[in-house]
Formats: structure tokens, C-alpha cells, sequence
């Protein structure tokens, strides 16, 4: 009994020293961010132009990507049906033999 209160004592020590280096990382973090913020800000005004062209050009190219995916997804409906119409040609063709044969018992039209 004492040896499990004991382990659990270790545990809850465990999570209490995890809970106070993840607070020692936030923090560090925090003023490192703050450190870094006018050269952060200044990275971003310089490539400012860059990340502008970049959202232009993906503009331009969209309606291009909008096709070739929608041709892409055509193209793989119709090559999942082919996929599973493949291995049905065998029992179509006993289904039309059927139908033939069955077809042909009839007696022929009048001339």
C-alpha cells in the first residue's frame, strides 16, 4: 500500500517538474520572440514584394489547376469504372449467350 502511494508521490513529482520546464521553455521562448520581433518585421517588409508576386502568379494559375484537376478526377471515375466493368465482361457475355439463345425460341416475325 505504502509502495503505491509512494509511486504515485514519484509521479505527481514527474508531472510537476515537466510542468515547470515547459514553463522555463514558454517563457524563454517568449523573450526570444520578443528579441527577434523588429528582425522578424523587417524579414517581412523586404519580402514583401516576393510573398505579393508569388499570391499573383498562383492567381494567374488557378483556373488552370482548377481544369487539370477536374479532368484528373474524370479521368479516374471513369478509370475506377473501367476497373470494375473489366472483370465483368466475362459474365456479360454468358448474360447475351442467355439472352441469344432465349431470343431465339421465339418464332420469327410474319413477312
Amino acid at each position: 500500500m505504502f509502495g503505491m502511494m509512494a509511486l504515485a508521490g514519484l509521479v505527481v513529482a514527474a508531472y510537476f517538474v515537466l510542468a515547470v520546464l515547459a514553463m522555463v521553455a514558454f517563457l524563454v521562448k517568449g523573450v526570444l520572440l520578443l528579441i527577434l520581433l523588429p528582425i522578424r518585421l523587417l524579414f517581412g517588409l523586404v519580402l514583401f514584394p516576393l510573398r505579393l508576386a508569388r499570391g499573383l502568379l498562383g492567381l494567374l494559375l488557378l483556373p488552370v489547376i482548377l481544369v487539370v484537376g477536374a479532368l484528373a478526377a474524370v479521368l479516374a471515375v471513369v478509370d475506377g469504372f473501367f476497373a470494375l466493368a473489366v472483370p465483368l465482361l466475362p459474365l456479360a457475355a454468358l448474360v447475351f449467350v442467355v439472352w441469344l439463345i432465349t431470343r431465339s425460341n421465339r418464332r420469327p416475325a410474319a413477312v
